[in-house]
């Protein structure tokens, strides 16, 4: 099996580098960023736009690139690396990929080809007040008159929510399962209240109120739609928590060869060196589940396997991420604390995105539940 990027993946992952490195060339630029609203760039966003990275994923006809998991890991990876706050992971994969997979054609065209664009920034209402990242809704009511449709009910962290231009809404149908509808930002009942996050991002409180709706294709139950655009996303979210470890670890090695105690620099201390070797071991493994899960999805896995593959994997990089962020807080000492030095920011990213689609501790109940249905061995005498 051959792990190597091809020419045209380096290529890709060398011009993102270089468009994001250089929006990001230090931790400062990206601090004010996030500071004023939107939390995120619009010029970076355009950007990114025109070199095709926000219609990546999606077919040719409807203004994307056609391209596959493993060109969406490579950008994930690549913004991880500098904390870039643009909604990648939200709005491209997540509502952009569940367009690409419920909208009907005309749908498509339109709300994928502003996102390819740049000019929309759509989101995925689906988080609510006690739920526990499942596919289904049920706070929020989806209630039909004739061909009218209208939606009731609260989510909560709608990533991005104030700021989005479009609404993919999950919401339960009238007759049992998961809907997925279409919300404009100017709908009548629609109220968002938006907030910053602790990693700097955004979020919002989104409540409807008998606010109209168009069913995205049709009004049928949604549910393996959602359960499969939301693994695509954790793997990707995987890659993003690559990036972001491997400059956590890289940041964290240089400032122990320059930090200087009782007169020599802290590597010197072997005890501290072994600390940083093990960050180096969890980045490792947790960078060989996120490429072996994105393959898996490359390869057309079913939805069981990709469901499994993103379980496996989001529960090694949610270890892995908790590991290198803390350690590298704990080897910075007291500097580590503070906002104006990045390796807080990095540690509080990496918990974001662990909790953004289902943390550790729920990828671990969802293999465990499924341990029973593998067959039984005989014990080695």
């Amino acid at each position: 099996m051959d792990f190597n990027y091809d020419e045209e993946q380096q290529a890709l992952r060398e011009a993102v580098r270089g468009l994001v490195g250089k929006a990001y060339a230090d931790f400062e630029s990206r601090r004010q960023t996030v500071a004023d609203d939107p939390g995120f760039s619009e010029k970076v966003w355009t950007q990114l736009a025109e070199m095709g990275i926000l219609g990546l994923p999606f077919d040719e006809q409807h203004g994307g690139m056609g391209a596959g998991a493993v060109e969406v890991g490579i950008v994930a990876q690549e913004l991880g690396r500098v904390l870039a706050p643009e909604p990648f992971l939200t709005s491209v994969v997540l509502a952009g990929g569940l367009v690409a997979a419920a909208g009907s054609e005309e749908q498509k065209g339109e709300l994928l080809g502003a996102l390819s664009s740049g000019e929309s920034v759509p989101t995925f209402a689906h988080a609510e007040p006690g739920s526990r990242w499942q596919p289904a809704a049920s706070a929020v009511t989806a209630t039909s008159s004739g061909d009218a449709w209208t939606l009731s009910g609260v989510k909560e962290p709608v990533p991005h929510g104030a700021r989005a231009d479009v609404l993919v809404v999950s919401a339960a149908l009238p007759s049992g399962g998961t809907g997925l509808f279409v919300v404009r930002p100017d709908a009548s009942g629609l109220t968002r209240v938006g907030y910053a996050t602790h990693d700097g991002g955004r979020a919002a409180k989104v409540a409807f109120d008998a606010t109209p709706a168009t069913p995205l294709g049709s009004a049928d139950d949604r549910t393996e739609i959602i359960a499969r655009v939301v693994d695509i996303a954790r793997v990707a979210a995987c890659s993003e928590a690559v990036g972001a470890m491997e400059v956590a670890l890289h940041t964290t090695s240089e400032y122990l060869k320059s930090r200087k105690q009782f007169g020599v620099t802290l590597n010197t201390f072997q005890a501290l060196t072994f600390r940083a070797a093990d960050m180096y071991v969890s980045l490792e493994e947790a960078r060989s589940l996120a490429l072996w899960a994105t393959m898996v999805l490359d390869d057309s896995a079913s939805g069981e396997q990709a469901a499994e593959a993103a379980s496996r994997a989001s529960l090694g990089v949610s270890r892995a991420g908790r590991h290198i962020g803390q350690e590298a807080i704990q080897l910075h000492g007291g500097i580590g604390m503070t906002a104006e030095y990045s390796i807080g920011s990095y540690t509080s990213h990496l918990t974001a995105l662990d909790h953004l689609l289902g943390d550790g501790h729920h990828h671990l109940g969802l293999l465990a539940a499924g341990v029973a249905g593998y067959d039984e061995v005989d014990p080695l005498p």
